[in-house]
């Protein structure tokens, strides 16, 4: 023993070293007679199938370069597991495809897509939901010809997996029914062995598999001839149901096909014939949703089925105008007002639009979104639409749209195409006389100069020309010609401009303009021995000149 011990100590170190051997050496016998044991089992026996497993799956790496594992060598072992009856060696083949699937960059070869097929054919439901998985990821990379994977038999398999039951496994093939209907060429392949089993998914109590399936049926909704496939097969009555599910995605995916339908005319009967206008009360229904891509999504199929006459009507008996003027309120009002503005467009409807207090929420929503383009134009003709009767005059008067649309102008996010649409409505008011006056009265000093400035763009002729034409109406009091003497000299550059087109309406508003300003001492002062005035001579000179050559014209075909 080591030297340090006392007598004692060593005598237990050695005495429990000894017994510590013996313990070692029964152990060691005991675990040898155990395996000697399972070794004659059969369990434990080598077989070519468990050979062909400690071989392939180790053969099998998976490097992170995915194009690495794209080798002959991989392929023939692929084969063979796909094949096998062992569902281990099938998950490992899987497995190896759901790998490639997440790391391949380029293309997968075709002679890859085989096993696929195989995979797919498998008895274990595990095994499928993972190939399927696969293919799904590679069919969104573009990773693989769809229409390669078709004419290789993959799809009869994934339909297949429609009937598994399985959520996880349905959710996989409606994916990839979807991604496959997205080639054109497919469509028809896909269509007539798929529609069935999908709408039947649609109805399905799992909310994941009811909303995969609807995403794929609308899918096959973007092409005219696909959609006459899915009414024929009866999808119209099961999307107009989904309209009232509890998920929202399948709320707005079973809207968004249902509008697709909605935009071929030959679909419009159809959609109408489920009885009680059960697809208009769902819509406006859905109109009402807290989701608002849901509620504007029922918005736009409402516009696309109020191109009907007929529609219209039953929108507006379904008291549609009281839903949307809520929508009005909202957020994002553009929809609801996209709508409006569809609905205006119907002279029948006016009245019932303007006794609804409709021009008041317009003239409201001009206030709070003067910067939104669509928002503006919108209101621009649902204004313009409604004032054709005296009742809609005088609701203008009432209301915030004239104010509104003046201070839209005053805007630096609008477009010259918004600008152009707000000037030419408003100079279009103005030819009434009420308005004419509500206007003058209302318009401030702000919008005066910005007027001016858009007049003097002489470069966009449209929106110089409106923009002028609304100074030339203002009734120029005291208070008026206030707000216009800074800008005299402004106004004379532009009127010399206008005196001088070739185009006559511009030499007509030109004069106009003039004679209004002239009642102003200020003007008529700038006015004397100016530029203006000497073109205005020459204008008058060549009108007499006209004058007298028409006049001779008249004199010769009186006296041949």
């Amino acid at each position: 023993m080591a030297p340090g011990f006392c007598e004692d100590c060593a005598r237990l170190l050695k005495e429990f070293s000894a017994y510590l051997r013996k313990v070692c050496r029964e152990f060691g016998q005991k675990v040898r007679d155990v395996f000697r044991e399972l070794c004659r089992c059969t369990c434990f026996r080598i077989t070519p199938e468990r050979s062909l497993l400690t071989e392939d799956s180790t053969s099998l790496h998976l490097p992170c370069d995915a194009e690495a594992l794209l080798n002959q060598e991989s392929l023939q072992v692929l084969n063979r597991l796909s094949v096998s009856e062992n569902t281990d060696l099938q998950m490992t083949a899987a497995m190896y495809y759901l790998h490639l699937s997440h790391n391949l960059e380029s293309s997968l070869p075709d002679a890859f897509i085989e096993p696929v097929v195989a995979l797919l054919l498998s008895a274990d439901l595990h095994v499928q939901k993972t190939i399927s998985l696969s293919l799904v990821n590679l069919l969104v990379k573009n990773n693989v010809c769809k229409e390669l994977v078709i004419e290789m038999g993959v799809l009869v398999p994934v339909l297949e997996l429609f009937q598994s039951g399985d959520a996880a496994a349905q959710c996989h093939s409606c994916a990839c029914v979807v991604l496959l209907a997205s080639s054109e060429s497919n469509r028809e392949a896909v269509l007539v062995d798929g529609i069935i089993p999908l709408l039947a998914l649609a109805k399905s109590y799992d909310p994941q598999v009811q909303q995969n399936a609807t995403w794929a049926l609308l899918h096959l909704t973007q092409s005219d001839w696909s959609t006459r496939i899915l009414c024929q097969a009866g999808a119209i009555p099961v999307l107009v149901l989904l309209l009232q599910s509890s998920d929202s995605e399948v709320q707005f995916y079973s809207c968004a096909a249902l509008c697709s339908i909605a935009a071929v005319q030959e679909h419009h009967q159809k959609l109408l014939s489920i009885g009680g206008h059960f697809l208009l009360k769902s819509l406006l229904t859905l109109m009402s949703s807290s989701v608002q891509k849901n509620s504007s999504q029922a918005c736009k199929c409402l516009q696309t089925l109020s191109k009907n006459a007929l529609i219209q009507e039953q929108l507006m008996e379904l008291d549609c105008v009281w839903p949307l003027k809520a929508l009005l309120k909202t957020s994002s009002p553009e929809s609801a007002l996209t709508l409006l503005s569809a609905l205006s467009a119907h002279p029948p409807n006016n009245d019932i639009l303007v006794s609804e207090g409709l021009l008041d929420e317009i003239g409201q929503l001009l206030h709070h979104h003067r910067a939104s383009s669509v928002v503006i134009t919108h209101s621009c003709k649902i204004i313009a639409d409604l004032c054709g009767s005296c009742a809609g005059q005088q609701a203008v008067m009432e209301s915030l749209c004239l104010s509104g649309l003046l201070r839209a102008l005053l805007s630096p996010a609008l477009s010259d195409d918004t600008l152009l649409r707000v000037t030419s409505h408003l100079d279009h008011l103005m030819t009434w006389d009420q308005l004419r006056s509500k206007l003058s009265v209302t318009i401030t000093s702000e919008q005066v100069s910005r007027l001016v400035k858009l007049s003097g763009r002489t470069q966009t002729p449209q929106l110089s020309y409106n923009s002028a034409a609304i100074i030339s109406k203002l009734e120029m009091n005291d208070d008026k010609l206030h707000l216009l003497r800074p800008h005299y000299s402004t106004m004379l550059d532009y009127l010399l401009v206008y005196l001088r087109q070739k185009d006559v309406k511009f030499q007509h508003l030109g004069i106009v303009t003039v004679f209004n300003l002239k009642k102003d001492g200020d003007f008529s002062s700038l006015f004397a021995d100016s530029e203006l005035e000497a073109q205005l001579r020459m204008v008058h000179a060549q009108t007499e000149e006209t004058r007298r050559l028409l006049q001779m014209i008249q004199l010769s075909s009186v006296y041949p």
